[in-house]
C-alpha cells in the first residue's frame, strides 16, 4: 500500500502544479511537511524533488 502520507503529498504537488494557486502550494507544502518526518530515505529523495518542482512555482 505504501506511505498514504507520502502519496497524498505527491497528489497535492501534482495538484498545486496544475492549479497555480497559492491556497493549493500551501496545502502541498503543508502535506510535504506531514510527510517528511515519516519516510524512508528513498521517499525523502522524491520529496525533496517535489518540493524543488513547487519552489519553481513561486
Amino acid at each position: 500500500m505504501g506511505n498514504q502520507l507520502f502519496q497524498e503529498a505527491r497528489q497535492f504537488v501534482e495538484e498545486a502544479k496544475q492549479q497555480l494557486t497559492s491556497e493549493s502550494i500551501d496545502k502541498a507544502k503543508n502535506s510535504l511537511s506531514s510527510a517528511y518526518t515519516n519516510t524512508t530515505i528513498a521517499e525523502k529523495r522524491q520529496l525533496r524533488d517535489l518540493q524543488y518542482q513547487l519552489d519553481q512555482l513561486q
